[in-house]
């Protein structure tokens, strides 16, 4: 059989297999899960469903940079792709994989059988009626869903997933259950690996789906008025209050000054503008009253005075340099942003504690330093929210920016009337209009023109994706049954009074 070859620049390879005549993807599925039990790095999950899986060509670029490398002499390649396996080879390798196959299969009937049991003695356990019981709740306990709605296991176990964070469960409640009332979530995972690698993940999602879905208005109330109303979900704590997220915001700059700063500042330019974009998502962060945001790269670029995409490089860096701060937990989707979940990871809650709450407002770029630049944004912030007036050499020491660049962005302040110097020491300058200064730098055009090009693109993308809305008819925009619409001929004996 032949075959052609990849490298990524993630370490794995791909095995691309031309055919001549097509396969079924139950065949392939069986076929690719029968190779991995005979090679434990194999990765079977492409093959495991007819909707995703879909992997890099060779030349494609990477998410981690770099391109995805052609192994295969390019005329070998060619040949190969060329000439494709007959479905001879296809027999010849199911023989070959004879034992996998039937080793597979065997494993598949006594999970399914595994299953079954645990379905049964946890319905004679729970004793729950047919009548009573949800339909995702039915999809928990037996692993039975409706086809019609659900086209794969993994939508069906989402739903059920999106049911249960609706309900205030927790994660730890959830996976308690699945080998309790619940095994049949287990289930639609098909395997113990696959359930431990995406049940964090796919929780993650259903949490972010669940407080998007309905985001609650500022002063709404929960109780009900009457007894017709929904029932308010029981079993998990509600979501976090304006207070809560003041606090937690708080808590987090005193992370940010304390450990983040002195990590990112040996990361030179990029580290400048990563400290400006956590500024800028704890100040979105504040402002929206929430720890889950959506804002878009086009409105943080906006907001730091770069170019989205650079915030679009810079965003996956952030992320992994937070250490657990900032975490993704969905995908940018159609007209929606990438969703980012920001919190106090454990080990840094105690040092949260034992520091003081700073004064002030966190900023990302205010518009006038987008002419002094990003240094000059942050030492003006370590003298506007530093604890007491700072000496250059403090300034210089708690910034990690170089003394020449400091010593530059202080002359320039202190000759625009920012900051005054007493002493040795570097006050804010209280009479100081930062958007006045701004309008005289005349960096106020060019954030409007940001904002206005922005909206234009962001117009068109829109404009774009809505070529692709399904437009549906419906019988009643067709005809009102309640209008008469046919035509009444009139009697004859009016017709001869007329005439």
């Amino acid at each position: 059989m032949t075959f052609v070859e990849d490298f990524s620049p993630s370490g794995g390879r791909h095995l691309y297999i031309p055919l001549q005549e097509r396969l079924d993807a139950s065949e392939a599925r069986e076929l690719v899960e029968a190779l991995a039990l005979t090679a434990a790095s194999l990765d079977p999950s492409p093959h495991q469903n007819v909707t995703d899986g879909c992997i890099r060509v060779p030349g494609s670029a990477h998410k981690s940079g770099g391109h995805q490398v052609l192994i295969t002499p390019l005329s070998q390649a060619y040949d190969v792709l060329r000439r494709r396996n007959p479905a001879a080879a296809i027999a010849a390798l199911r023989t070959a994989l004879a034992p996998e196959l039937t080793r597979n299969r065997a494993l598949k009937a006594r999970r399914a059988k595994t299953a079954a049991a645990q379905r049964t003695a946890g319905a004679q356990l729970l004793q729950v009626s047919a009548g009573s019981e949800t339909a995702l709740r039915r999809t928990a306990r037996t692993g039975l869903y409706d086809t019609a709605r659900y086209k794969s296991p993994s939508e069906a176990r989402m739903a059920v997933l999106n049911h249960f964070s609706a309900c205030g469960w927790t994660l730890d409640q959830v996976q308690n259950e699945l080998t309790g009332q619940f095994p049949g979530l287990a289930a639609l995972y098909g395997s113990a690996e696959k359930q431990d690698r995406l049940m964090r993940q796919e929780w993650a999602k259903a949490e972010a789906w669940t407080q998007k879905g309905r985001p609650r208005q500022r002063g709404e109330k929960n109780a009900f008025i009457n007894n017709t109303s929904p029932t308010k979900p029981t079993g998990g704590a509600p979501s976090a209050s304006a207070a809560a997220i003041h606090q937690l915001v708080n808590d987090l700059e005193n992370v940010l000054y304390a450990v983040l700063d002195h990590r990112l500042k040996d990361r030179g330019r990029e580290g400048l503008s990563l400290r400006l974009l956590i500024r800028a998502l704890l100040g979105y962060m504040r402002t929206k009253e929430t720890d889950l945001l959506d804002v878009g790269c086009r409105t943080l670029a906006a907001a730091m005075g770069k170019h989205h995409v650079t915030i679009a490089r810079l965003l996956p860096v952030l992320v992994q340099a937070s250490d657990g701060i900032l975490t993704k937990v969905a995908d940018a989707r159609h007209k929606a942003a990438d969703v980012y979940l920001i919190q106090l990871p454990e080990q840094y809650q105690q040092l949260a504690r034992e520091l003081t709450w700073r004064r002030g407002k966190i900023h990302s770029i205010r518009p006038v330093f987008r002419a002094l630049g990003d240094a000059a944004a942050l030492v003006y912030e370590a003298i506007e929210r530093g604890r007491h007036s700072p000496t250059s050499a403090e300034l210089i020491r708690n910034s990690g920016i170089s003394r020449s660049t400091v010593e530059k962005a202080l002359v320039s302040m202190e000759g625009l009337g920012m900051i005054h110097r007493d002493g040795r020491y570097w006050k804010i300058m209280a009479t100081a209009n930062l958007r006045v200064l701004a309008e005289r730098l005349g960096v106020m055009e060019d954030y409007q023109a940001q904002i206005s090009r922005n909206r234009r693109e962001r117009a068109v993308w829109h404009a774009y994706l809505d070529r692709f809305l399904e437009v549906r008819v419906i019988e009643s925009d067709l005809c009102d049954s309640e209008r008469e619409e046919h035509w009444i001929p009139p009697d004859d004996a009016a017709l001869w009074q007329a005439a």
